[in-house]
């Protein structure tokens, strides 16, 4: 039982890092120059 919480919890764990490192190469992709200046003319 406890082995099966603990390989949860290492899978759960994983797949949060993979999300996170998939929206953070996202928002890397999507801060670019063009779209910088786009927000900065929004403001």
């Amino acid at each position: 039982m406890l082995a099966t919480i603990a390989t949860w919890t290492v899978a759960a764990l994983g797949m949060a890092v993979l999300l996170v490192m998939a929206f953070g190469a996202a928002a890397i992709d999507f801060d670019t120059p063009p779209m910088r200046r786009r927000h900065k003319a929004t403001d």
